[in-house]
């Protein structure tokens, strides 16, 4: 059977503990006062119930309780032996293998790492370089929840192990792959910042880039109903589960970042828009502020729609790795994006 992957951020309470992990030979998640998950004979509803009473036992819904059991299942119950684990760390990333059940140790109750997996760390335990990601990776990697599925992203993953083995070797020919694209990438945010493009061509070119990603028929939000979503976008997964992604547009430069109240418009659409939004997004041709991240990460944790951020280096790639040059044509006048159709 195909093994899986995962995005796990090793930091219980805002504590990095990578350090440790690596030490270690251990994978750490948090909510360790929640103690009795590894139960077998507990169903989902049993599960989220101990989180609840520990962590949100004031909580008005679930949405606290689901969002942290969600991360916690995954760990518990969704990793297997032999699947791979990315643990994002700076601007670089480790990938080990899981190599045993999770277990619990009382001892690390008070340092909140009390729940761990057994790991084989890859590449001997050396980071791998962000740069060496392809831009689906990359954005898994910046999930701000604890975990995320990568189970779509194993090839991507094992490339990335072995043009770091490639380089470590003496290889020349996945590093020259890899400064071309990122050449591209540089090129491609350099005309993003400061080419002929304003907030409209954004907007299009983000629809355009949408599509070909496999969006059906995205829309741009007219600006008199703008409610904090500029673009809505479709995407059936295996042709019948439908998944609505509203993103807020920002074509920024580079300083000043795109702070909290962006973020704060995004979320506001996602709760009183039209459409049912399964995953928000902001897009900017800049950077985003910390006070961004935590803002994102802050309404996830409490049970709100998942949130996307994606910096200006980050959609130069999905232009770069997509080959979007198809579905994206100059407009003669004016020298802006549009999309074909």
């Amino acid at each position: 059977m195909a093994r899986n992957g995962f995005v796990l951020r090793i930091a219980p309470s805002g504590e990095d503990r990578v350090s440790e992990a690596l030490e270690k030979d251990h994978l750490i998640i948090g909510w360790a006062k929640a103690e009795g998950l590894l139960d077998p004979k507990l169903e989902w509803e049993g599960f989220r119930e101990i989180i609840r009473k520990k962590y949100h036992a004031h909580d008005k819904d679930l949405r606290g309780a689901g969002s942290a059991g969600g991360h916690m299942w995954r760990f518990i119950r969704d990793m297997e032996v032999g699947d791979l684990v990315v643990v994002p760390y700076g601007s670089e990333f480790y990938v080990g293998e899981v190599k045993g059940n999770a277990f619990y140790d009382p001892s690390k109750v008070d340092e909140d790492s009390a729940y761990r997996r057994p790991v084989h760390w890859l590449n001997g335990k050396i980071p791998i370089p962000r740069t060496y990601a392809k831009s689906a990776l990359l954005s898994r990697m910046k999930t701000r929840g604890t975990s995320a599925y990568a189970g779509d992203l194993v090839q991507e993953i094992e490339d990335c192990l072995d043009v770091a083995q490639s380089i470590a070797d003496g290889g020349t020919q996945p590093s020259i792959e890899t400064d071309l694209r990122n050449k591209l990438i540089e090129t491609t945010l350099k005309e993003l910042r400061t080419g002929r493009m304003e907030d409209y061509g954004f907007e299009e070119l983000i629809k355009a880039v949408l599509r070909g990603l496999g969006a059906v028929d995205p829309k741009i939000v007219p600006r008199s109903k703008d409610k904090g979503i500029d673009i809505y976008a479709t995407f059936l997964v295996a042709g019948a589960f439908r998944q609505v992604v509203g993103v807020q547009a920002k074509h920024f430069q580079a300083d000043p970042p795109v702070g909290a109240d962006v973020v704060r418009q995004l979320t506001r659409g996602i709760e009183e828009g039209s459409e049912r939004v399964t995953l928000g997004m902001v897009v900017t041709s800049g950077n985003f502020s910390q006070e961004a991240e935590d803002e994102a990460r802050h309404y996830e944790e409490g049970g709100g729609t998942p949130i996307e951020l994606v910096d200006g280096e980050q959609f130069a790639g999905l232009i770069v790795d997509h080959g979007l040059n198809r579905v994206i044509r100059p407009v003669e006048s004016g020298g802006n994006y549009a999309s074909d159709g």
